[in-house]
């Protein structure tokens, strides 16, 4: 069993917001994969279900961003797992818009989410990251990162959701260079 985290806020308000990029992709994963019902468990919400032939926990934290590896890990122990078999989604201001990276291990750049995650967990989890870019001062960070994503963003937004959740076979089985070309591919970004 491998699970898998969209880091995210709870709650309405937050939903568009690009810090929640980390829920969009489980919530997309499941849908285009037919996960089982959202259940309540370990200070978040659930969904259980197969890609390919490994089944997979999906978990968003309701613990607020800068808990979240509260949760992670009480489901982590929960199940016996080590942080390998742990791959948490995630807003990064260092990509691009709409790129996507895979890397495990790595400091966490500031990101609240991944601070509490390695403080619970450990550092070498798989990190797959979501380029939000960067507002260009350090002091335009903070309400960018919460702010919603534009509605120009809209459709990129829904392209690289819907390439993440249709490539994300090659996650289950531990390819990542393979998920990171054909979302690229998918993306027409050849780069």
């Amino acid at each position: 069993m491998q699970i898998w985290v969209g880091l995210g806020n709870p709650g309405a308000q937050y939903a568009l917001q690009r810090h929640n990029v980390g829920f969009m992709i489980a919530d997309t994963i499941a849908d285009l994969h037919d996960f089982g019902p959202v259940k309540k468990a370990f200070q978040g919400w659930t969904q259980e279900g197969r890609i390919g032939p490994e089944k997979i926990l999906l978990l968003k934290p309701a613990t607020f961003m800068n808990e979240s590896g509260r949760s992670i890990g009480e489901a982590m122990r929960f199940y016996k797992l080590d942080v390998g078999d742990v791959t948490v989604f995630h807003d990064e201001l260092d990509l691009a818009p709409f790129k996507v990276k895979v890397k495990t291990g790595g400091g966490t750049a500031g990101h609240n989410g991944l601070r509490s995650t390695e403080a619970h967990i450990g550092n070498e989890f798989r990190r797959v990251r979501i380029g939000i870019g960067h507002p260009g001062h350090k002091d335009k960070v903070s309400p960018y990162v919460l702010g919603n994503y534009a509605k120009a963003e809209m459709d990129p937004l829904a392209d690289l959701l819907g390439a993440v959740a249709a490539e994300a076979k090659w996650l289950a089985e531990g390819n990542d260079a393979r998920f990171m070309s054909d979302v690229a591919l998918r993306l027409g970004d050849s780069k």
